[in-house]
């Protein structure tokens, strides 16, 4: 898909400038104004003489329609209570996003600012536009680790295996090396595609053993199921929605025990407990069955890492893998 030359330039200086760990949008179409809006923001609200700690989710819903989400005490994974949440939406005029809640509040975002009003006009919250970064991207592998991909020298250890112009893989591909248990870590891109829903929203999988998914989808935002990202599709939801927003890089780091097997017969079910953006969303969780899509059965063979190709452009680098 080919961007026009203004697209281009908005999304370089973007990368450079606002959000350093953000990728290009070599494979996605973002609106400029949409792309500028959505995001996190925190600050402080005064409520009822009260001043408190806020955390903001703005969603690009896309052709300039918003829905934001917000957060006492913080953004989620930091400062959140991880009960009480409220909304707003609403839509592009004249280069600001107007939004409205349901009690009659209107938020007003523009220029890296999330402006909070009362229906009076009084303003109560100026909240500033940040860019959270995983406090383990571009984790180095340990001694002993296994280096599934570095960079495009090693897409051959991947069937499959293609890197994009920048240099990261592409999704749909396989490992060649198979594992039993091991510590993974895997950083990855979803696109910015706005006005997708569902299933749809950047959507691809990592499959340990190719046999249990842990989810990659754009579920910033949202309410974190186990078809979500972060979720273990059909097993469990993650234990809080840890999504940054698309065109930001994210990691997974996942600590996977295999299924143990006798006679034939499975005597153990697999575990694993997942990291998301360092923040731990499973523990110790129980594998009860092959995830929904998986190309390889339950067994006692070792398995590769698959990550799927659901028709959406997701990017991976920087993956390794400790067997134990």
């Amino acid at each position: 898909m080919i961007l026009c030359f203004r697209h281009w330039l908005f999304l370089v200086l973007l990368a450079a400038i606002v959000m350093p760990q953000a990728a290009t949008a070599a494979d996605s179409n973002p609106d400029d104004a949409d792309f500028a809006i959505q995001g996190e923001y925190v600050g402080h609200k005064t409520i009822d003489g009260q001043a408190s700690r806020w955390g903001v989710q703005v969603i690009a819903l896309g052709k300039g329609a918003f829905r934001a989400v917000a957060y006492p005490g913080g953004l989620p994974g930091d400062g959140w209570n991880e009960k009480e949440k409220r909304t707003a939406e609403g839509k592009l005029q004249d280069g600001v996003a107007v939004l409205n809640t349901a009690d009659g509040d209107v938020i007003k975002i523009h220029d890296g600012k999330y402006e909070a009003f009362h229906s009076s006009g009084d303003q109560y919250g100026t909240l500033e536009k940040v860019s959270r970064k995983s406090p383990t991207l571009s984790a180095k592998p340990p001694a002993g680790a296994v280096v599934l991909y570095g960079g495009p020298d090693d897409v051959d250890q991947w069937k499959g295996g293609k890197a994009s112009d920048e240099g990261w893989l592409m999704q749909g591909v396989t490992s060649n090396a198979t594992f039993q248990s091991f510590t993974l870590h895997v950083e990855f891109l979803l696109p910015f595609m706005p006005e997708a829903r569902g299933q749809g929203r950047g959507n691809s999988g990592c499959y340990m053993q190719g046999r249990y998914e842990v989810q990659m989808l754009d579920s910033f935002g949202l309410s974190g199921e186990n078809n979500e990202c972060g979720g273990v599709y059909s097993i469990a939801k993650p234990r809080i929605n840890m999504c940054y927003p698309p065109l930001s890089w994210q990691t997974y780091d996942v600590e996977f025990t295999a299924a143990k097997f006798a006679d034939g017969k499975k005597v153990e079910n697999a575990h694993m407990t997942v990291r998301h953006n360092g923040i731990l969303v499973h523990e110790n969780l129980d594998l009860t069955h092959a995830t929904t899509a998986s190309p390889l059965k339950e067994g006692p063979e070792p398995g590769p890492v698959y990550l799927q190709n659901h028709g959406n452009p997701v990017r991976y680098r920087n993956i390794w893998i400790v067997a134990k």
